[in-house]
């Protein structure tokens, strides 16, 4: 039988199972184990559990956990619950919070002071320098720095935290199988090497699917005190995670930029609904509680 952190894994690898309904489970069932010993009839009353869902918990092998240990060992990583102690405090207190995370690197308690740092992947060299710089101002006073890993002002973001010699966090809108990009395997390497964290709730062989990133971006949010928007279209992944650091009750910060550039209409458009304009590190530090600066 699937007992405790076993069963979170179990369940994290149901194909098509969202934070959401994993929560709509646990309200029905009170405990992870008994939606492992529910039958297909009592699995099938909870909203949005379809029977393809429903029959891959009521069919689910056990040996496919064995599997996935043997992945993550082979990447280096350690599997983390919610039952565990090394759970990122911040993550906690949003209302879906990731139950299991892939974790490669170190997850430190003074994450709880984190600042993420997000924008377009087609960012501008003003928005490139911007991220840089921010990032290796805020690492420099102590804070994490967390961000997508993405092309652009993320890659930016990790860069700038690692030239300041301080701790950035990436979290992956895929499994470690599948790194995304490419391109950022060096930056990954780098990340772990200076003592940083790159983190997923998806498991090991997810690909990076584009309705992964949205899903991601909570966490981005969820683990930080606040989000600094540098440069974001319209429509952008920035900007959902804007929103969702709203709604987890984060600080929204945001750099502005010329009024005729595409990559600016999003910051400017959230500055013009009340997130905080930001012109140097101050601005940042102002909405902190006196009691959470480092």
């Amino acid at each position: 039988m699937l007992k405790g952190r076993f069963a979170w894994i179990a369940l994290n690898l149901i194909p098509n199972i969202t934070p959401n309904l994993m929560r709509r489970l646990c309200e029905v069932f009170v405990t992870v184990e008994n939606i492992f010993k529910a039958s297909l009839n009592e699995l099938l009353t909870v909203p949005g559990i379809n029977s393809g869902i429903a029959s891959s918990i009521f069919n689910f092998q056990e040996s496919e956990i064995e599997k996935e240990i043997k992945e993550a060992e082979k990447h280096c990583l350690k599997i983390i619950t919610l039952m565990d102690e090394e759970y990122p405090l911040n993550l906690k207190t949003i209302a879906d919070p990731p139950p299991v995370l892939y974790v490669k690197g170190e997850l430190k308690k003074e994450d709880k002071f984190s600042i993420a740092i997000v924008g377009s992947r087609q960012a501008t060299l003003y928005g490139l320098e911007c991220s840089q710089h921010f990032a290796k101002e805020l690492a420099g006073l102590g804070f994490t720095i967390v961000s997508g890993f993405a092309r652009g002002i993320d890659t930016w973001a990790h860069k700038g935290a690692l030239q300041a010699k301080g701790r950035t966090i990436a979290v992956l809108g895929s499994g470690f199988n599948f790194i995304y990009p490419q391109e950022n395997m060096a930056l990954l390497e780098e990340i772990i090497l200076n003592g940083g964290a790159v983190i997923s709730e998806f498991p090991c062989n997810s690909r990076p699917l584009s309705f992964n990133f949205p899903r991601r971006n909570r966490i981005i949010s969820g683990l930080s005190l606040g989000v600094l928007v540098v440069e974001a279209a319209k429509k952008s992944g920035a900007l959902i995670t804007a929103n969702l650091a709203l709604e987890q009750n984060r600080e929204v910060f945001c750099i502005p930029g010329r009024q005729d550039s595409f990559t600016s209409r999003g910051t400017n458009t959230l500055i013009k609904e009340g997130a905080k304009l930001v012109l140097d590190i101050d601005d940042i530090l102002e909405e902190l509680p006196v009691d959470l600066k480092v």
